[in-house]
C-alpha cells in the first residue's frame, strides 16, 4: 500500500509538472501572439507591410524628357520609343531559336555583328542572350525589317531613347544625352538638364493571388511629371543654309576648324550657329570635337577688330578721314609693326584708304596717337570685350585683353595680342548695326511646362550697353560698306548682288603652341569676315571664321569664308522677308503709281467698290461688315492690278493664294500677323495652311513659289500625260478583229 501511495504521489507530481510546462508554453505562445497582434512586427519585419506586399503592387509611370524645338516649332531633340532585340535559346520554350547558323546569317547584317560571332552567341547553353550593341535602340523601321525575316526565337523589348531628327543640325548647341537619357553630357541638354528631365510617377493598386487587380479597391496615383519643352531662337531655314555651306567648304578646303554665327541685329537672337568638325548626336561615339567654338574658343580676331577701333575713334571725335599718314611700318619703342603686304605699305595715304586696305599702321596710330591707350581700352570695355556676354549657352570662355604696354594697345587695335570669342565679336557688332545700342545675344526663346500648361520662361531682348552714339554707328556702317565696295577694299569677295553689305575682313595669326611667336607659312592663318546687311539698316549679322584652310595657290583666305558668308546672308535676308529686290520694287511704285485711299471704318461693299474703281484688286479678309485695317496703308503708291488687303472685324479665314506673288503673300502675312516662310520664286503654287482654315495670330505659313516657265512646263507635261491617257482609252475602246 505504501508503495502504491508513493507511486500515485509520483504520478501526481509528474502530471503537475507536465501541466506546468504546458501552461508555461501556452502562456509564452499566447504572449507571443498578443505581442505580434499588437506590435505587428517579427524580427524587425513589419508583418502588415509584408502581407500587403503580397496583394498590393506598384507600377512605375515614366515621365517624358522635354523636347527642344526651333523657333518655328520643328523638333531638334525628343524622346522616342526604341527597341532592343534579344534571342530565346531554351529548347523547352515554345518559340526558341531553331537554327542558329541560318538565324546568324540572316540577322547579322541588321545588327552590325560578324556572322560567326552571332552564331556562337546563339548556340550558348542559356535561356536567352543579348545580341550586342548593334541590337540596341533600334528604330521602328529597323525592328520591322528584322521582323520581316521571320526568324524564330528573336524578340524585342521596348525602351526609351533620346533622338535628334536633324542629325548634325546645330549639334554643338544642342549637345546630347546618353541614349537612355541617364546622363546629359554637353550643350543645352546638359545646361538645361534639370528643366528638361522628367520625374516618374506611380500607380499602386491591390490584386489577387493571380495578379488580377481587385475591384472597388482604392488606387494611389502619383502623376509623372514631364520635362519642360524648350524653344530656341534658331531659324530652321537659316541653320540649314549655314550647315550646307559649312559642309561644302569643309569638304573642299579641309580646314582645321570653322565656326559661324548668324544673329538678329536688332534683338541679339541667335538665328544660326555652327562648327566644324561637327557631329551627329545620335552617334556620339564618333565625336572628335566637343567644343562649341562660337562661345567656348578664344583667338586673336585679326583685322575684324579694326571695326571697333574705327568706331571708337569716330565716336571720340578724333578720326579725320582725309588726314594722311605714312603706311608700311610704325615703330613703337623697340618694336616695329608692319602692314600686311610684307610691311611695304602703300606710301602716304588717308586714314579712309587705310581702312579699306586694312592697314595695321593706320589703326595702331588711331589707338596710340588719336585715342590714347587709356581711352581706347575704355571703348573696348564698353564694347564688352573684357567680360563674357552671358549668352544662355554653357562653357562661355573669357577673353584675354593685352593691356600692359603701348605695344599691347597698338596690336590690339588691329586684332593681335588680344584673344576674344566669336560671340563677343557678334555682340559688339550689334552696337554698330543697331544705331549704338548693343544687344546681349541669346538662343533660348521660351520654355513651356506641359504639366501645368503654362509658359515658365520667355526671353526679352536686352541691351548690353550703348558704347557709341547713333550718328557714329551710321558713319561706321558707311565706311564699312566701302570695305566691300571700294576700289581698294579687301571685302570685294563679300559683295552680294542686290544687297548692300557692310563689314570687315580678318586674317589672324595663330600662336605657336610649341613656343613664342606665331605659326608661319602658307595656309597658317584664321580667315574671317564680320558683316551686316542691309548696310543702311542692318537686320542680320553674320560672322564666319575658317582656321587654316587648304587653299590652292590661286585663292586667298576670303574664298572659303565668302562661300559661307554670302549664301547664308542672302538666305537669311530672304527668309526674314528682307530681300532688297522687294525694296527696289517698292521704290518704283512710290515714284509712279496709284495713290491709295484710306478705307478704314468704311463698309466692306463700299471699300471693295472704291478699290475696283482704282483699277486694283480687293482681297477681303474676315466676315465682318466694316474695314478695320488695310495693307498697303493709305498714301501708298500702287500700279494697276495690284492687290489691296482689307481686314474686317470678323473671323479670319485663309484665302486661296494660288497665283499670288511673293509680294502679295508678304503683305497678307503682315496684315494678319502670320510668320511667313517661302521656298522658290515666282508665284504661289502650294500653301501650308489650307484655304478656308481659321487663322490665329503668329501662325506659321509656308508657301512654295514657281516661276511662270516652270509652271507652264509642268502644265504642258500634265496635258501630254492626259492626252496620252485619253488616246489609250480610245484605242482600248476600238473594235478588234
Amino acid at each position: 500500500m505504501a508503495k502504491l501511495g508513493r507511486l500515485r504521489k509520483e504520478t501526481v507530481k509528474r502530471a503537475l509538472l507536465l501541466m506546468a510546462v504546458v501552461t508555461l508554453c501556452f502562456l509564452i505562445f499566447a504572449g507571443r501572439v498578443f505581442y505580434i497582434s499588437t506590435g505587428k512586427e517579427v524580427n524587425g519585419q513589419d508583418l502588415q507591410a509584408l502581407a500587403e506586399s503580397r496583394w498590393t503592387t506598384t507600377q512605375t509611370l515614366p515621365g517624358e524628357r522635354g523636347t527642344i524645338y526651333t523657333r518655328e516649332g520643328q523638333q531638334l531633340a525628343k524622346e522616342v520609343q526604341a527597341y532592343t532585340a534579344f534571342a530565346i535559346l531554351d529548347e523547352d520554350y515554345d518559340g526558341h531559336v531553331e537554327d542558329p547558323k541560318v538565324t546568324a546569317e540572316k540577322l547579322a547584317p541588321y545588327i552590325d555583328m560578324e556572322e560567326s560571332r552571332l552564331a556562337e552567341l546563339l548556340q550558348r547553353d542559356q535561356f536567352q542572350v543579348e545580341l550586342g550593341p548593334g541590337s540596341k535602340y533600334l528604330t521602328l523601321s529597323q525592328k520591322q525589317e528584322i521582323e520581316a525575316l521571320e526568324l524564330p526565337g528573336i524578340y524585342f523589348r521596348t525602351e526609351k531613347k533620346r533622338y535628334y531628327p536633324k542629325q548634325v543640325f546645330a549639334s554643338h548647341v544642342l549637345g546630347y544625352t546618353a541614349r537612355d537619357m541617364s546622363e546629359a553630357v554637353m550643350g543645352l541638354e546638359a545646361s538645361l538638364d534639370k528643366r528638361l528631365s522628367a520625374k516618374d510617377g506611380s500607380l499602386t493598386y491591390q490584386r489577387n493571388v493571380k495578379g488580377i487587380p481587385l475591384l472597388n479597391k482604392e488606387e494611389i496615383l502619383r502623376e509623372p511629371k514631364n520635362g519642360e519643352d524648350v524653344y530656341l531662337t534658331i531659324d530652321t531655314n537659316i541653320q540649314i543654309a549655314l550647315e550646307q555651306a559649312m559642309t561644302a567648304v569643309d569638304e573642299e578646303y579641309k580646314p582645321q576648324k570653322m565656326t559661324a554665327i548668324v544673329a538678329n541685329a536688332e534683338t541679339g537672337e541667335i538665328l544660326a550657329m555652327g562648327n566644324r568638325p561637327s557631329f551627329n548626336p545620335n552617334d556620339y561615339s564618333s565625336i572628335t570635337n566637343y567644343t562649341n567654338y562660337a562661345v567656348s574658343d578664344r583667338f586673336e580676331p585679326g583685322s575684324t577688330m579694326k571695326m571697333f577701333t574705327l568706331a571708337a575713334a569716330i565716336d571720340a571725335g578724333v578720326y579725320n578721314e582725309h588726314e594722311t599718314y605714312e603706311s608700311g611700318t610704325y615703330t613703337i619703342g623697340d618694336s616695329t609693326i608692319g602692314d600686311h603686304n610684307n610691311s611695304r605699305g602703300w606710301g602716304t595715304i588717308s586714314f579712309d584708304e587705310g581702312l579699306v586696305r586694312s592697314s595695321n599702321v593706320a589703326f595702331a596710330k588711331l589707338a596710340l596717337e588719336k585715342l590714347k591707350p587709356e581711352r581706347f581700352y575704355e571703348y573696348l570695355q564698353a564694347f564688352g570685350f573684357r567680360e563674357k556676354t552671358g549668352i544662355d549657352l554653357p562653357n562661355e570662355a573669357d577673353s584675354l585683353v593685352a593691356h600692359s604696354s603701348k605695344l599691347d594697345a597698338a596690336v590690339t587695335a588691329f586684332g593681335q595680342g588680344t584673344a576674344v570669342t566669336p560671340i563677343q565679336m557678334v555682340q559688339a557688332a550689334t552696337a554698330i548695326a543697331n544705331d549704338g545700342k548693343m544687344m546681349k545675344p541669346y538662343i533660348i526663346d521660351k520654355m513651356y511646362d506641359l504639366n501645368e500648361n503654362k509658359q515658365t520662361y520667355e526671353a526679352v531682348p536686352e541691351a548690353a550697353g550703348e558704347p557709341i552714339k547713333k550718328e557714329t554707328a551710321v558713319k561706321v556702317r558707311e565706311k564699312l560698306e566701302q570695305v566691300v565696295t571700294g576700289e581698294h577694299g579687301t571685302g570685294h569677295p563679300y559683295q552680294i548682288e542686290g544687297i548692300n553689305v557692310a563689314g570687315k575682313t580678318g586674317t589672324a595669326q595663330i600662336s605657336n603652341p610649341n613656343g613664342k611667336g606665331y605659326l608661319s607659312g602658307y595656309n597658317q592663318n584664321i580667315f574671317s569676315f564680320l558683316g551686316m546687311a542691309p548696310a543702311e539698316d542692318p537686320k542680320v549679322i553674320v560672322y564666319v571664321a575658317v582656321d587654316r584652310p587648304q587653299l590652292p595657290g590661286h585663292e586667298t583666305g576670303s574664298a572659303p569664308v565668302s562661300k559661307i558668308f554670302n549664301p547664308v546672308m542672302k538666305q537669311s535676308l530672304s527668309y526674314m522677308n528682307l530681300s532688297t529686290g522687294d525694296a527696289k520694287t517698292e521704290k518704283v511704285y512710290e515714284e509712279d503709281g496709284i495713290q491709295l485711299d484710306s478705307f478704314e471704318n468704311k463698309h466692306v461693299k463700299k471699300a471693295v467698290k472704291s478699290v475696283k474703281e482704282l483699277g486694283l484688286k480687293p482681297v477681303v479678309i474676315g466676315d465682318g461688315s466694316t474695314i478695320t485695317e488695310q495693307y498697303p496703308l493709305a498714301g501708298s503708291s500702287l500700279i494697276i492690278g495690284e492687290k489691296v488687303f482689307l481686314l474686317t472685324s470678323g473671323k479670319l479665314q485663309m484665302p486661296d493664294m494660288a497665283g499670288w506673288s511673293l509680294r502679295d503673300a508678304k503683305r497678307f502675312s503682315v496684315l494678319v500677323g502670320l510668320q511667313l516662310h517661302h521656298l522658290g520664286s515666282g508665284y504661289v503654287t502650294e500653301q501650308s495652311i489650307d484655304p478656308g482654315a481659321v487663322l490665329q495670330e503668329n501662325d506659321y505659313l509656308t508657301v512654295e513659289l514657281k516661276d511662270p516657265d516652270q509652271i507652264r512646263k509642268e502644265q504642258e507635261e500634265t496635258k501630254k500625260e492626259e492626252d496620252s491617257h485619253e488616246e489609250k482609252k480610245e484605242r482600248n475602246n476600238e473594235p478588234h478583229e
